[in-house]
């Protein structure tokens, strides 16, 4: 099967949304020949095409299924694979189980990528968009990180892991807070740059303070602990990767895990649903860490880390770090009006941050 290798394709006005050129499908065609299946139709449901990979909707005799074709590198999708074959497996968490291939295998490589085909969990439907379903979301998230502690990756694996990685993230974060500054200067006719020239110093002053906080904390010690004592992170969290099914919530697309302390997913989840609401609420935030904390505890060491990352200028760095690709599209009237709303948004962070800020103090 080896003589094609997948690549990114182009999606234009003159293909559909799902478009998968027809290679691809000859491949898939191929892949599913390993399977004792029986396939009746086969329905494309998402695709990367800027990176390579794509999920189809399988009806077969043995019921629903999704193949899925990973865009990563295939030591790095083995990563991937291993842990959602040790979540179930060993864990019972509730992740789609994979169906192995005639041969026993998790999957089979194609076009220099990896390929898997999964249970297709019917029916799942996402939680409400509201404080209730955020504490669902983040009570499954503590459960899913709880249960991976432990893993093993296969031997011939790459592994992903970011547990020691914090400070150079925000290290990379200050850095790229000057070449925004140094692209905003040199196109200063653009609609964006003098608002973005207006607030950029105010959010790398953040991520300095940032990084001085992490290096007091007790960061270097907990990451001493190593990969499995932490287990995994999803990396990719929220309203449509975590859905509630028949028996409880499963937690779907697995193909980004890594190692990594845990709280980087709580953070993301909290600092993404706050941007969703264009303010920060106190009794969202602090219902959220509740939830999470019950299905996997936190440390007061743990917490001040959390409490670190969230006040991160993590909104504005995601939103602009594109800039650095095709400035002249970016600095439009657009980004202005995005810069002002994400600098409303952080300015409701601050009273937030204080009033949690000792909620976790007397715990050990």
């Amino acid at each position: 099967m080896e003589r094609t290798t997948i690549e990114p394709w182009i999606v234009d006005e003159t293909t559909h949304e799902f478009f998968v050129p027809d290679y691809i499908e000859q491949l898939a065609d191929e892949v599913l020949q390993s399977y004792d299946l029986s396939v009746k139709s086969r329905q494309i449901v998402t695709t990367k095409p800027d990176k390579g990979g794509a999920i189809w909707k399988l009806e077969t005799n043995r019921g629903s299924k999704s193949l899925k074709l990973l865009h990563r590198r295939p030591t790095r999708s083995l990563f991937s694979l291993g842990a959602q074959q040790y979540l179930v497996e060993v864990r019972e968490a509730r992740v789609p189980p994979i169906i192995k291939t005639k041969d026993g295998e998790n999957y089979v490589e194609a076009g220099g990528k990896l390929w898997f085909v999964a249970e297709w969990i019917e029916p799942l439907a996402p939680v409400t968009k509201d404080l209730e379903g955020a504490k669902q979301l983040c009570y499954a998230l503590g459960e899913f990180h709880r249960l991976s502690k432990g893993y093993t990756p296969p031997k011939q694996a790459e592994v992903a892991s970011r547990v020691r990685k914090w400070p150079k993230s925000y290290q990379k974060m200050i850095t790229k807070m000057t070449w925004f500054r140094n692209i905003a200067n040199a196109y200063k006719d653009m609609p964006a740059s003098p608002s973005l020239l207006e607030v950029v110093d105010e959010f790398a002053e953040q991520a300095k303070r940032g990084l001085e906080r992490l290096h007091q904390s007790s960061y270097a010690e907990l990451s001493k602990l190593g990969n499995a004592y932490w287990g995994l992170v999803h990396q990719d969290y929220g309203w449509s990767n975590g859905q509630m099914g028949e028996n409880g919530m499963w937690i779907i697309d697995l193909d980004g895990i890594a190692f990594d302390l845990p709280i980087r997913d709580l953070r993301k989840l909290i600092s993404g649903t706050m941007a969703d609401l264009y303010r920060w609420d106190v009794t969202w935030v602090r219902e959220m860490i509740e939830a999470y904390d019950e299905a996997n505890p936190l440390t007061p060491e743990l917490y001040e880390i959390l409490l670190i990352d969230l006040a991160m200028p993590n909104e504005f760095y995601k939103n602009i770090k594109e800039i650095v690709y095709e400035p002249e599209l970016f600095l439009g009237e657009q980004t202005k009006q995005l810069i002002q709303t994400i600098v409303e948004t952080d300015q409701s962070k601050w009273p937030v941050l204080e009033d949690i800020q000792t909620d976790w103090k007397g715990r050990r």
